[in-house]
C-alpha cells in the first residue's frame, strides 16, 4: 500500500474485493497473446518441462503404493488378478476425469486474461460475489494457496528420493547413501534457483520428452508379459473394485490420487505457454506415454507378482538399468523445478493481492517477466523439503504426506469455479451443479481418502496450510485495522492543498512524489516534511500503486493522471497481480501525456511506520505481535518499488495496532 512498510503495496482495505479494481479492459491477453508468434510445437515442447514435470514423474510411485495399499500394506502376500486390473482401472480413469475433463477440458477455459492458477481463479470469483462476501473468496484462495505450498515441499522430496532409490537395484551397497544422494542432488537444485531457469528450461522440454518416449516404450515393451491387462481401459473393473473390495476402498483412493497429482500445474501454468500448447501436449504424448507405462507395469506384475517390489524400474532390460536410474533422477529434478518455480509466482501474486508483505523478488530473465527468484521463499523450502526427506526417510513414508495437499487445492478449486461458472459465465444453478457436482464428489473422496493418512504424515500440509492461513489472515486483517486507525487522523488531501494555497510556505525547485495507499487523505510523509522541513517543492506528486485483479495491465491503462492545482497532482499506477510495480518507469509513461517527469530532478518521500501492539487492536495480542513481526519482515518499499535510493527520502511516524 503505497508508503507504508507496514501495508501491502496494493491493497485497499475499505474496498470490499480487498484492493482488486474491476479491471481494465487495455490488460494484455496473458501467455496466449505473449506467444502469438512463437511455434506452437516449440510452446508444446516447453510446456512438457514445466507442466508436466510432477505427473510424468508419477508412474516411480502410484501404481507400486496403490497396489501395497490394495494388499494390505504386503509386497509377500500374492496378488490377485482382479485386483490389478481393479487398481489400474480407477488410475486410468483418474486421469481421464481428474486431468482430462476436469483441468484440461473445463477450468482451462476458466482464464484470466490468458493466466490460470488458484489465486486466478480467487481474482475471477471475487468478481461475481455481492460486495462484502468477497472475503469468503479470499480465504478459500489463501486455503488453496497454503495447500499448494505444502504440495511444493513434498513433491521435491517425494520425487527425488523415489528415484534415487533406484540405486539399490544397479548397486544395493549404496542403500545406505540414498538420503545423503537425495539431500545433496536437493541442495543443489535449490543453489541454482538464484541463476534462474532461463538456461535449464531450454533443456527441460527435450529431456521430458525423451522421458514419456522412454515411458511409452517400456510400456509398450512389457504389454506382452499378459495382453490381458488391456481389460483395465473398461472403467467396469473400477466399478467391480468398489463393490468387492469396499471396505478398502478409501484407503487405496488414498493412494491412487499420487497418479494425478500435478494436474493442478496444467492450470496454473497456462499464461506461460497458452491453452493449446499445453492441451497438445497432453492429449498427443503425456497422457498416452502415462497410459502405457502403466499398463506395462501392470502387465509385469501379472506376469511376475515379486515385481511389485519396484515395478517401475523392473520394466528396463538389465543392462539399460543405470541410464534408466539417471534419466528418472533428472526427470525428477526437473519436476522438482516446476513446482519450485510455481511457488515463487504463486508468492509474487499473493504479494499483490495484498495477502503477504513485500519480498525482495529478482528478475532472472530480460525476456520473460514469469521468471523469477524469490530468495526468502527458496531459503525456506530448501530446508523444509531436506527436513521432509531426512523425517520421513522414504518415498513410500512421504506418498502418506502428499495427497492431502494435492487434493485439498483440487477441492478449493472445484468450489472456486463453481462460483465463477455461476457469476461470471451465467450459468444457472442447476446447470452448474451438473457440472462441477461429479467433480467435486471425486475430489473430495480423493481428499477424504487422504485424511486417512492424517497421522502418518498427512499432518505435515495441513499445519504448513493453516500455518500460512493465519500469516495471510494476519497480514490482511492487521492491515486492514492500521489503515482504518489512521486515517481517523488523516488530513483530507483537497483541504490541505487549499490550506496551502491561502498560506504558501517556501517553495524549493524539482519534483517531489509522495506515495500513499489513500489518495484522498494527505500522505504522512507530505504532512511531516510541511512540518519539520517547512517548504514545499515546485511539482508535488500524490502517488497510489493499486493492483488490478486482470494478470497484466497495457501500457496505456498503466498510469491515470488528474490535476488538483497547477502545483498538485494525483497519479494512479495500475499493475496487474502478474507484475511487479516500477515506479520510475510508470511515471515515465506520463510523459505522452505531456507531463514532465525527471528523475534526476524528482524526490521520492516514504513514510516508515514503527508499529506498537495494542490490546485494543480488535486482534488477540499474539496476533498483533506476529503482525508486527511481518511487517519487520517486508521488504523495503525502495527496492520493492525499484526507486532508486538516491532519490528517497524517508519519514519515520509511530503507532499503535
Amino acid at each position: 500500500m503505497g508508503h507504508d512498510q507496514t501495508n501491502p503495496p496494493t491493497q485497499r482495505p475499505e474496498d470490499s474485493r480487498f484492493g482488486l479494481d474491476d479491471g481494465h479492459g487495455g490488460a494484455d491477453q496473458g501467455g496466449a497473446s505473449k506467444h502469438s508468434h512463437g511455434s506452437y510445437a516449440a510452446l508444446a515442447l516447453g510446456a512438457l518441462g514445466v507442466v508436466y514435470g510432477d505427473i510424468g514423474t508419477s508412474p516411480l510411485y502410484a501404481l507400486r503404493e496403490t497396489l501395497l495399499a490394495a494388499n494390505g500394506g504386503s509386497a509377500a502376500t500374492p496378488i490377485s488378478r482382479e485386483l490389478v486390473l481393479g487398481v489400474l482401472s480407477l488410475i486410468l480413469w483418474s486421469l481421464v476425469i481428474v486431468v482430462t475433463l476436469k483441468y484440461v477440458v473445463l477450468l482451462m477455459r476458466a482464464d484470466n486474461n490468458g493466466e490460470g492458477g488458484i489465486l486466478t481463479l480467487v481474482a475471477l470469483a471475487q468478481r461475481g460475489v455481492e460486495r462484502g462476501k468477497g472475503f469468503a473468496v479470499v480465504l478459500l484462495g489463501m486455503l488453496g494457496a497454503g495447500l499448494f505450498y505444502g504440495d511444493t515441499v513434498i513433491t521435491p522430496a517425494i520425487s527425488v528420493l523415489s528415484a534415487v532409490e533406484g540405486i539399490k537395484l544397479v548397486t544395493p551397497a549404496l542403500d545406505a547413501y540414498v538420503l545423503w544422494i537425495a539431500t545433496a542432488i536437493l541442495v543443489a537444485l535449490f543453489m541454482v534457483q538464484s541463476s534462474g531457469t532461463g538456461r535449464m528450461a531450454t533443456f527441460f522440454g527435450p529431456i521430458t520428452l525423451v522421458w514419456f518416449l522412454t515411458l511409452a516404450g517400456l510400456g509398450i515393451l512389457h504389454l506382452s508379459d499378459d495382453f490381458g491387462v488391456l481389460a483395465s481401459i473398461n472403467p467396469w473393473y473400477a466399478l467391480i473394485f468398489f463393490r468387492d473390495h469396499a471396505d478398502i476402498a478409501l484407503v487405496v483412493l488414498g493412494s491412487v490420487c499420487l497418479a494425478v497429482t500435478g494436474a493442478e500445474a496444467l492450470y496454473a501454468d497456462m499464461g506461460h505457454f497458452g491453452r493449446g500448447p499445453i492441451r497438445a501436449a497432453w492429449l498427443y504424448l503425456v497422457f498416452p506415454a502415462l497410459w502405457l507405462n502403466y499398463l506395462g507395469q501392470g502387465a509385469l506384475i501379472l506376469a511376475d507378482p515379486s515385481a511389485i517390489e519396484n515395478p517401475f524400474y523392473r520394466l528396463a532390460p538389465e543392462g539399460l538399468l543405470l541410464p534408466f536410474v539417471i534419466l528418472a533422477t533428472v526427470a525428477t529434478i526437473i519436476a522438482s523445478q516446476a513446482v519450485i518455480t510455481g511457488a515463487f509466482s504463486l508468492t509474487r501474486q499473493a504479494i499483490q493481492l495484498g495477502l503477504l508483505p513485500r519480498m525482495e523478488i529478482r528478475y532472472t530473465s530480460e525476456q520473460t517477466s514469469g521468471q523469477i527468484y524469490i530468495p526468502r521463499i527458496n531459503r525456506i523450502l530448501m530446508v523444509i523439503v531436506i527436513a521432509l526427506v531426512w523425517i520421513f526417510g522414504s518415498s513410500s513414508n512421504l506418498s502418506h504426506a502428499y495427497g492431502v495437499s494435492v487434493f485439498g487445492t483440487m477441492v478449493v478449486s472445484s468450489l472456486l469455479a463453481i462460483i465463477v461458472i455461476r457469476r461470471n459465465w451465467g450459468w444457472s444453478w442447476p446447470a452448474t451443479i451438473a457440472l462441477m457436482l461429479p467433480f467435486l464428489v471425486v475430489d473430495v473422496a480423493f481428499f477424504a481418502s487422504n485424511l486417512l493418512k492424517l497421522f502418518s504424515g498427512g499432518y505435515v500440509p495441513v499445519l504448513l496450510a493453516f500455518s500460512l492461513v493465519v500469516l495471510m489472515w494476519t497480514w490482511v486483517r492487521g492491515t486492514k485495522i492500521l489503515f482504518d486507525k489512521t486515517r481517523k487522523t488523516d488530513v483530507p488531501l483537497l483541504e490541505l492543498v487549499g490550506m496551502l494555497s491561502k498560506s504558501p510556505p517556501h517553495r524549493v525547485k524539482g519534483m517531489a512524489v509522495f506515495l500513499t495507499s489513500d489518495p484522498e487523505t494527505a500522505p504522512a510523509s507530505l504532512l511531516h516534511n510541511l512540518k519539520h522541513n517547512k517548504v514545499l517543492h515546485e511539482r508535488n506528486v500524490v502517488l497510489t500503486v493499486r493492483s488490478a485483479d486482470t494478470p497484466r495491465i497495457a501500457e496505456e491503462e498503466r498510469v491515470r493522471l488528474s490535476r488538483i492545482t497547477d502545483d498538485f497532482w494525483r497519479v494512479d499506477l495500475v499493475y496487474g497481480y502478474m507484475e511487479s510495480p516500477n515506479v520510475p518507469k510508470g511515471l515515465a509513461i506520463l510523459r505522452k501525456q505531456g507531463f514532465k517527469f525527471d528523475i534526476m530532478s524528482t524526490s521520492f518521500f516514504l513514510s516508515r511506520r514503527s508499529i506498537k501492539a495494542s490490546p485494543q487492536s480488535g486482534m488477540p495480542i499474539w496476533q498483533d505481535n506476529l503482525y508486527i513481526s511481518l511487517t519487520k519482515t517486508a521488504t523495503d518499499a525502495t527496492s520493492f518499488f525499484q526507486i532508486p535510493t538516491g532519490r528517497v527520502v524517508e519519514v519515520g511516524t509511530q503507532v499503535t495496532v
